[in-house]
């Protein structure tokens, strides 16, 4: 299950750019928290207070206690907004959430048992298609990641999210399609003997074509001479 971070916050008196460039002045970064029919709040939060919990590596999907006034404010990060220049963090967005609230989170997926996949063990390359998972759950059993098996596996397969064992109680938020998380491929050495064995079987087939064409304008012409 994904950790609880929290982070400490002071509410924002004055709003606008020319308050929130004060703001990241000074090291905090505007944000606001809002839903659970509640009205939104103003707040700011340290910027290296921030960053820390950015790099976990799982601030997204982690349910996040903001303390602002004295109380703690469940809430799910929704956005963090960055500068194209310097990459720091210039404003943040929070989603009040309930204790068990059903909560819509990417989760990353993580690959395992690559020594017992015949494909790999050939050469082959695992093509991942998606890294992250759009899950439903209840905010309480967020999970830190999904783990796939490689066991198996082979050059050409697929895996697919009905192969995808999700933890109890979640699901995936794309249920009208049987979607692709990874293939496994193969590399420029395996494709260049499968091209050449194929090239191979057809100069074979072609041969034997000829042959058989041959052979039947023979019987054609003996036929012939005899008659």
């Amino acid at each position: 299950m994904s950790e609880q971070l929290t982070l400490a916050a002071e509410t924002r008196e004055q709003v606008g750019k020319g308050a929130s460039r004060s703001l990241r002045r000074e090291g905090r970064v505007p944000a606001v928290i809002y839903g659970n029919k509640q009205d939104p709040a103003s707040i700011h939060i340290e910027e290296k207070a921030l960053m820390r919990a950015l790099m976990t590596g799982h601030f997204m999907n982690s349910v996040v206690m903001i303390e602002v006034g004295g109380k703690s404010v469940r809430t799910l990060p929704k956005d963090v907004t960055f500068d194209v220049v310097t990459d720091r963090p210039v404003h943040a967005d929070f989603l009040r959430i309930s204790e068990h609230a059903t909560v819509h989170v990417n989760v990353p997926v993580h690959f395992v048992d690559e020594e017992e996949s015949k494909g790999i063990k050939r050469g082959g390359v695992l093509n991942v298609v998606r890294h992250e998972l759009e899950l439903i759950c209840d905010a309480a059993e967020i999970p830190d990641e999904i783990t796939i098996s490689l066991k198996g596996t082979d050059v050409g397969d697929s895996i697919h999210i009905s192969h995808v064992k999700l933890p109890k109680g979640a699901k995936s938020a794309i249920d009208d399609r049987d979607f692709t998380i990874a293939t496994l491929v193969a590399p420029s050495a395996l494709k260049s003997e499968a091209l050449e064995q194929a090239a191979e079987e057809a100069a074979e087939a072609e041969a034997a074509s000829e042959e058989h064409a041959a052979e039947v304008e023979a019987a054609a012409e003996s036929e012939a001479s005899e008659g």
